[in-house]
């Protein structure tokens, strides 16, 4: 599907403006669909429990994916500093993640996803934003935050979760269908990204192999290992760990692009950790069920 969007892209099958009507088509309609169907499933008290859980463990993940990004960057004298720590903390799980969590965990895996989607948009719009833009606007960030259309999902789903309304059958298959293109487009997405690129240009930036390093390997092993001394195993915490070793979040070009940042180095980080991610999250996803 990745290949299909390249060609698309590189033919000029699908034009610049025909990718942004896609991305905000997944934004806007699917990813807020697919998640709000994992929450149409009769309430239990155990699966409630993992859902916190799954808050808990992905705010602890990203956190502690943040603090390992900092001490491992503290002595670069790099101009693009910040937008290396940015590239490494916020990994694309909306994108690369949900499409393989759903393969591997169903329905299920993604309501625990949706947690981790939940935290990222929180601190992608609040210490991501501080970060890149080197201000605070308060009102900017809450009015960010509420209207994602991936958490007012979340939010919806909870009250209809918690408060066991009963949804007509007729809607529960409507918004399964609309949620079950998130796969294609999201990869095709990423193909487009891919092709409109000069990838040959975009590898000459000093500070990729960094940044492909702290996000696909030395981040997602660091966690993986701190959970399993911790003992936390199970479904909820492979998730998560899964999602967190994702390739750099696509919202790192938009943010270069907001705050003239490195276009480059965001544009680089998200296609080559998301080509490198097409071997490694396999692999990953193997070592992460092994030990």
């Amino acid at each position: 599907m990745i290949l299909a969007g390249f060609v698309c892209g590189r033919t000029g099958a699908i034009k610049p403006e025909g990718k942004k009507t896609l991305s905000k088509l997944l934004l806007y309609l699917v990813l807020p669909a697919m998640i709000l169907d994992s929450y149409l499933i009769q309430f239990d008290a155990a699966t409630f429990e993992n859902l916190l859980l799954a808050f808990g463990l992905s705010a602890a993940l990203m956190l502690g994916g943040g603090v390992v990004a900092v001490l491992a960057t503290l002595k670069s004298k790099s101009p693009d500093r910040t937008m290396v720590r940015f590239a490494c903390i916020f990994s694309n799980a909306g994108y690369m993640g949900i499409p393989l969590i759903r393969a591997l965990y169903g329905e299920t895996g993604v309501l625990f996803a949706s947690a981790f989607l939940t935290v990222f948009n929180i601190l992608v719009w609040t210490i991501g934003y501080v970060m890149i833009s080197g201000q605070m606007e308060p009102k900017a960030v809450l009015r960010s935050i509420v209207t994602c259309p991936s958490i007012i999902a979340v939010a919806a789903g909870l009250i209809i979760y918690l408060g066991r309304v009963p949804v007509p059958g007729v809607l529960v298959e409507t918004v399964g269908l609309v949620g079950d293109m998130n796969t294609p487009i999201s990869m095709i997405i990423t193909g487009l990204t891919m092709a409109d690129r000069d990838l040959r240009a975009l590898l000459k930036n000093r500070d990729l192999p960094l940044v492909m390093g702290l996000r696909l390997v030395v981040i997602p092993l660091v966690c993986l290992a701190v959970l399993r001394l911790l003992g936390v195993r199970g479904i909820v915490a492979d998730i998560v760990l899964l999602l967190e070793a994702c390739p750099t979040a696509a919202i790192t070009t938009v943010f270069a692009v907001r705050f003239s940042k490195s276009e480059d180095l965001a544009a680089g980080s998200v296609v080559f950790t998301t080509l490198a991610s097409m071997i490694w999250l396999p692999v990953y996803a193997l070592l992460v069920s092994a030990v």
